[in-house]
């Protein structure tokens, strides 16, 4: 069977508590004990003392006779004397261990044999039967020992007070269990609770919940538990997110580079009867394999590693040779859909990832031409001034409104779901670029074309100053 944990700690709590005071109970009893011991000792020690002195009084006063004879004829009178200034019963003894006196001679009297015997010898002896307690102390002379006194004492009271303690701490002890009981368990509820709030963070984070807040405010263990859980969901969170960025960052580097072999082939059975044609078809498809043969092999090796992201590595970027190469890789793509690629591209060189900036530019073009109309354009352009370099990439298309440019770089926002279902798009190209773009510290926006017509995406990163 098994036992809930708030209820493994109750039952503890209270078997410590009640062999705490079990422990204390006995101590206390012993303690208590051994001081009505000690005070029965000094009480019937002073009986005794004051017995002597009277007997040794009666002794000396009287006519001088041998201490035997004396106890013979006195014994029974200072008995009574005796018992009736003690209040207990009262035997003398000679030394012969004869009873010479009694203060309730019709009574039963006590086998007191053995400490009588022992009481001859001059020591004092006691036995305790039942609730009696017989007490015997050796009374002197003038010549020595000449007798035994015998106290006779009730200890019902002491007794009765023993068994009344043991019962207050029988019930003090079962109030313990029983408090110990309820106070346990509404106490380890509240941590049995806290303990469950975690166990079910944990099922949330297995079930891919991520978890938004520590589960736990506490300032104790289980609150630094709770932030632990916590970070372990916002790291695990962060891990899934970055193996779905990264896998999108592939797929799209996969894409592009497809997209251009797909068109050089759609232009090779075009025009496969054209050399020039077939030659540059070729080429771009042989780069394009290439490039999408280092990918794969970069991917690999990143998965292998355990590393989600691809490396960023600056370098001194001329951008308008880039431009002009990446308008070549598309033109076969564009010429398929009719359109035309103008290039204006002024000389300017940057500081950035290569790889970032095709991944940056090839989307861009290849949604200019994608999004286009039968027979448009696309205007490449570079500026530089001002320490920085801008980037046009201008269309002839539909363009886009106000309201659909605020939310354009928004993941998985597509302005037209009809067509980007058509043309494989998934809504995440616009927003990788966005990424990619601030990691190479530059900026992008979009904007209306000329005279309204078409989108222009502006694309501003810093200049690289050349030392000559």
């Amino acid at each position: 069977m098994r036992l809930r944990l708030k209820w493994k700690f109750t039952w503890f709590l209270a078997g410590l508590l009640l062999f705490t005071v079990a422990v204390l109970s006995s101590l206390v009893l012993q303690g208590v004990r051994s001081y009505q011991r000690e005070q029965m000792e000094n009480t019937m020690d002073g009986l005794a003392r004051t017995a002597q002195v009277r007997i040794t009084q009666q002794y000396v006063t009287g006519t001088p006779i041998p201490s035997q004879t004396f106890m013979k004829i006195e014994g029974q009178k200072l008995a009574i004397e005796l018992s009736a200034t003690s209040h207990h019963r009262v035997i003398l003894y000679d030394m012969g261990g004869t009873a010479v006196g009694d203060s309730l001679p019709m009574a039963a009297r006590p086998d007191v044999q053995s400490p009588l015997t022992y009481a001859l010898q001059n020591k004092i002896a006691y036995v305790i039967v039942g609730d009696t307690l017989q007490y015997l102390s050796p009374l002197s002379g003038p010549d020595g020992q000449i007798g035994v006194i015998h106290f006779e004492s009730s200890l019902k009271d002491q007794h009765s007070f023993d068994r009344e303690l043991v019962l207050l701490f029988l019930y003090v002890g079962l109030a313990v269990l029983g408090f110990g009981l309820l106070f346990g368990l509404l106490y380890m509820n509240r941590h049995a609770s806290a303990i469950s709030q975690l166990k079910r963070a944990a099922e949330h984070i297995q079930m891919g919940r991520y978890l938004e807040a520590p589960p736990l405010t506490r300032l104790d263990e289980l609150g630094d538990l709770s932030h632990g859980i916590y970070d372990m969901s916002k790291a695990i969170q962060a891990n899934i997110h970055t193996q779905k960025q990264f896998f999108d960052n592939v797929s799209h580097e996969f894409k592009t580079p497809l997209t251009a072999i797909k068109a050089n082939a759609d232009l090779l059975q075009m025009y496969g009867d054209d050399p020039a044609m077939t030659h540059q078809a070729g080429t771009a498809i042989a780069g394009e394999a290439s490039r999408l043969h280092a990918l794969v092999e970069k991917a690999l090796q990143l998965s292998a590693m355990g590393t989600y992201a691809f490396e960023h590595r600056p370098e001194q970027v001329p951008l308008h040779e880039m431009l002009e190469e990446l308008c070549l890789r598309l033109l076969g793509k564009a010429e398929k859909s009719g359109i035309t690629i103008h290039r204006e591209l002024a000389p300017a060189t940057i500081w950035a990832d290569p790889n970032s900036l095709r991944h940056i530019f090839l989307n861009l073009i290849d949604n200019a031409i994608k999004y286009n109309t039968q027979g448009g354009s696309v205007t490449v352009c570079t500026h530089a001034m001002h320490q920085q370099v801008d980037v046009l990439i201008q269309d002839t298309g539909v363009g886009i409104s106000e309201e659909e440019r605020k939310r354009i770089f928004d993941p998985f926002y597509t302005i037209h779901p009809d067509r980007a279902r058509q043309t494989g798009g998934t809504g995440l190209g616009l927003s990788l670029v966005k990424q990619f773009v601030e990691r190479e510290h530059g900026k992008i926006r979009v904007e209306n074309g000329p005279n309204g017509q078409g989108t222009t995406f502006i694309v501003t990163f810093e200049a690289l100053r050349l030392q000559v």
